[in-house]
C-alpha cells in the first residue's frame, strides 16, 4: 500500500460513530432548531452611542416542515448507527 493510501485509511478510521451522549446533545439542538426561527436581539449603549444587533436563523428542517422528533431520531441514527439513548425533550 502506498504511503498516501495509508494516511487516507487512518483518517477514515477516525470517522466512526460518535458517542451516544454526544450525538443526543447535537441532535437535540438540531431538533429544537426544526421547531421555528431562532434568533437574538441585542441593544446597548457604548462609547460610540446606542447600537444594536439582530441575528436570525432558520434551518432547512423547519422550512420543510419536518417533525422535530423525526429529525432527532434520524440524526442520532446517522451519527451513532443506533437509536437514541434518551427521548427528545423540547422544553
Amino acid at each position: 500500500m502506498r504511503k498516501g493510501a495509508c494516511a487516507c485509511v487512518l483518517a477514515l478510521a477516525g470517522c466512526g460513530p460518535m458517542s451516544p451522549d454526544r450525538a443526543a446533545d447535537l441532535c437535540e439542538d438540531r431538533a429544537r432548531a426544526a421547531t421555528g426561527i431562532t434568533g437574538e436581539i441585542g441593544i446597548g449603549i457604548g462609547s460610540d452611542g446606542p447600537g444594536g444587533n439582530v441575528e436570525l436563523g432558520v434551518t432547512s428542517d423547519y422550512l420543510q416542515g419536518r417533525d422535530p422528533y423525526v429529525v432527532y431520531e434520524e440524526c442520532v441514527r446517522q451519527k451513532t448507527g443506533q437509536g437514541p439513548i434518551r427521548p427528545l425533550d423540547l422544553e
